[in-house]
Formats: structure tokens, sequence, C-alpha cells
């Protein structure tokens, strides 16, 4: 039996859908080992890319952001080259309830950083207002109560498609960035050889004329 061409399109949205979630990588952070393997199961069973750390730091370090939290006078850098050299994070989610850092620490961490632009989503078993709502004001995009669930992941889609969105248009923006600049070279390449020609006809112009020598009269004697 023959597909119709709305079946085919369905299946060819769904191809690059699937395409697309596997290229998306997400960190996540979580202290139980439960909890973690559970994400962790959920996450590449959606076709996600998963990196999973058990602390807010290790969060940090993976992000390059640990020397910051260190030594605040340190510019960013250090994760700004993390970013570069492959180690791209679509989305981080991590637990609010950790020792040491917690989740909302992390996020405010994280929004205060070089990846603000990345979406984060704070995980937690206690449905308590006040802490969901500090978290969204803090700049979370979801928060999810545990434990997950495989529907939950769909909820991730539009954020990580966000992220993606943000990550083309810095990369469009960085290459018309390097265009302009390598315009900016050659129109100032040119206007200096247009600048030494300019010299060098106005000093040839200036050169006083060659003095002929004078022609004496002879004379002739008869």
């Amino acid at each position: 039996m023959e597909k119709k061409p709305s079946d085919i399109d369905e299946d060819i949205e769904n191809q690059e859908e699937e395409r697309q979630q596997q290229h998306f990588h997400v960190l996540a952070v979580d202290d139980s080992v439960i909890d973690r393997k559970l994400l962790e199961r959920l996450l590449r069973n959606s076709s996600y890319q998963v990196t999973c750390v058990d602390s807010g730091n290790k969060a940090l370090e993976y992000l390059g952001l640990l020397d910051n939290l260190e030594n605040p006078s340190t510019d960013s850098s250090s994760s700004q080259s993390t970013q570069q050299e492959g180690m791209k994070v679509n989305l981080i989610m991590t637990d609010y309830c950790m020792p040491g850092m917690s989740g909302y620490d992390l996020l405010k961490r994280v929004k205060g950083s070089s990846w603000k632009d990345v979406p984060v989503v704070v995980m937690s078993s206690e449905n308590i207002p006040s802490r969901i709502s500090m978290c969204l004001e803090g700049g979370a995009e979801e928060f999810l109560l545990k434990p997950l669930q495989l529907s939950d992941m769909q909820k991730l889609q539009p954020h990580l498609l966000k992220s993606l969105d943000q990550s083309c248009k810095e990369a469009i923006d960085e290459k018309n960035g390097i265009e302009m600049e390598k315009n900016n070279s050659s129109n100032n390449n040119n206007n200096n050889n247009n600048n030494n020609s300019k010299r060098k006809a106005m000093s040839e112009s200036e050169e006083p004329p060659e003095r002929r020598p004078k022609m004496g009269l002879a004379v002739v004697q008869i």
C-alpha cells in the first residue's frame, strides 16, 4: 500500500526531528545516583547526547567556570574557549537540592556567565511554589517534578530549539563580523595605495621643469 503525500511529509519531519535531537547535548546534574541514571536513560531514549555529573562544582568545571568561581576577578576567556573547543551544551538540567551548591546557585552562576543563553531546567521532588517561582524568576526555563517521566522529555524540545537558534545566530554574526573585518582591511589597503599614488603624482608635478641651455648668437663676419 502506497503512502499518502501527507504521511510521507510526516515521516520526513519525524526523521528531521530525530536527526536534530541526536545533535542536542544535555548536561545533567544530580547528586543522586538513581535519579541521575534515570534521567540519563530518559534522555538517551529520546535520542539526546548526555553528560552526567554529580555536583554543581563539577558542572562548573565542565563548563570552564570553576576557576572564575574561585577567583571572581578572572575574565570569561576560559569559558569562551571551552565553548569554542567543541564542548557545546544545548541544555542544562539540574537537581535543586544538592550538597554544597544547590541547583538555584548553579542556575545563577550559569546565567551570570558566557553560558547565559543556554536554557536551564531545574528538577525537584518537592513541590514548593515559592521555590518554583524563585527558580523561574532567576532564569530557569522549566521546573520539573521528580520522578521524571518520558513525557517530561517532550517539554525540553522548545528550549533545545531555542538554544539551537541562538547558536546559529551567533555563528552567523561571527561570520559576518569576520567578513566585515576583511572588507575593512581591504578598503584600508586600497585607500593607502590610492594615497600613495596621489602623493607620487603630486611630487612629480611639483618638480621644476628642466632648463634648456641658452643658445648664443653667432656673429658672422664678412
